[in-house]
């Protein structure tokens, strides 16, 4: 038995748990201190009130012989399908049930796709980057290339059509910078890809939190994306589902390739996955009925309220950011020329205040901290009071 050696290719110690790591260290030896996180994305909002009826209403069927459920669909109960479907409408898309797959999360997704693949592809990722798209296609021995994301293009690279690739992820908005790509922008992306026949992956897990009209919620909604974009979603953030586990991936019978990945794509889960539970999709499917998108839209404005919150803080203590407008993080320049970690230590002593260090994230991370908008309004509130106190503002 030989391991995979790609293991030690990537870091030994995720991004988060060396967060969290950190975080915990310090309390030990600090108990007194109230510590306030603010760098793991982590919802606090419960779930709404249409959504654990659902769930609380298909717990009493599953004890029912005549309403028990065992093994689902594969791609997903057709209930929950047909009502991604008419939220894709909302958007002016139009989708097949069969297009739709039903997941556990987009974390997981993003990681699973890749069994369509090649090992040989190269795949394409922006710098900084979400670690899973780096350390999943390094176990897979991938060769990958990289996209500067910087202040000067505001953190949203385009297309280098001197540069080959094969698999594409892109992240709008983004996580960690929170810039998002207008249409035009995508359509750039979506022409490239078409040009190097090419994928995109497109981790669309925070497409609620849009804002801006100039942003689309999804790909679709762009001339070409059918052809060469597979989207990847959550309900994660978008209704509070980190901890019920929920998503979905859109795999369009149009994607022009030598090979039917919506075909392959259900290959592929029916034979390594067995479906999310009835419950859970009942939960689902509960968000996009008119009560749950009430109780969900409630749920990201509050979420987006803490994001003005700090916004203002960070205005008043003359720190350049990112993000925010159409995204629950915040991407900030350290302050006074601090790395990533030295100005988390620094928070997190001074403050009692946790962010994710940018440097985490990739080389174009280094000098940077995310922050995140899911807390509470007096947590959050707080937060800003600490960091403008250690600022000295």
């Amino acid at each position: 038995m030989k391991a995979n050696k790609n293991f030690y290719k990537i870091e030994q110690n995720y991004l988060f748990a060396e967060v969290a790591d950190r975080t915990a260290k310090y309390s030990k030896e600090h108990p007194e201190a109230k510590i306030i996180k603010m760098g793991i994305g982590d919802v606090t909002l419960p779930l709404c009130e249409a959504v654990t009826d659902a769930m609380h209403k298909a717990v009493s069927e599953m004890g029912v012989k005549e309403t028990f459920k065992g093994y689902g669909e594969y791609r997903g109960y057709d209930f929950l399908c047909e009502s991604i479907v008419g939220y894709y409408k909302g958007f002016g898309v139009d989708l097949e049930t069969e297009e739709v797959f039903v997941s556990e999360g987009a974390k997981t997704d993003l990681g699973n796709i890749l069994d369509l693949f090649d090992s040989d592809n190269t795949v394409l990722v922006t710098d900084p980057v979400y670690p899973v798209y780096v350390d999943t296609n390094i176990l897979a021995g991938r060769k990958i290339v990289y996209a500067d994301a910087t202040e000067g293009n505001n953190f949203l690279p385009m297309p280098d059509y001197a540069v080959d690739a094969d698999i594409i992820y892109l992240c709008s908005p983004n996580n960690p910078t929170g810039a998002a790509y207008t249409r035009a922008q995508l359509k750039e992306w979506i022409d490239y890809a078409l040009s190097k026949n090419a994928v995109i992956l497109l981790d669309s897990a925070y497409e609620a939190f849009i804002t801006d009209p100039d942003v689309p919620h999804t790909a679709y909604e762009v001339e070409g994306a059918k052809k060469c974009v597979i989207e990847i979603c959550s309900l994660s953030k978008t209704a509070g589902f980190t901890g019920t586990r929920c998503g979905y991936t859109i795999v369009p019978k149009a994607l022009e390739f030598d090979e039917d990945l919506n075909k392959l794509w259900l290959r592929r889960q029916s034979t390594k996955f067995n479906g999310v539970s009835y419950i859970v999709q009942c939960g689902a499917n509960a968000v996009f009925t008119p009560e749950g998108q009430k109780g969900v839209k409630e749920n990201i404005a509050y979420y987006q309220e803490n994001a003005k919150i700090m916004m203002a803080a960070l205005d008043e203590c003359g720190i350049k950011y990112f993000g925010g407008k159409n995204s629950p993080y915040i991407w900030l320049r350290c302050p006074g020329g601090l790395g990533s970690w030295e100005f988390f230590d620094k928070l997190l002593e001074e403050a009692n205040v946790v962010g994710t260090p940018g440097e985490g994230f990739g080389k174009n991370g280094k000098g940077y901290l995310r922050l995140t908008s899911f807390s509470t309004h007096e947590n959050t509130v707080e937060a800003m009071r600490r960091l403008k106190k250690m600022l000295g503002k």
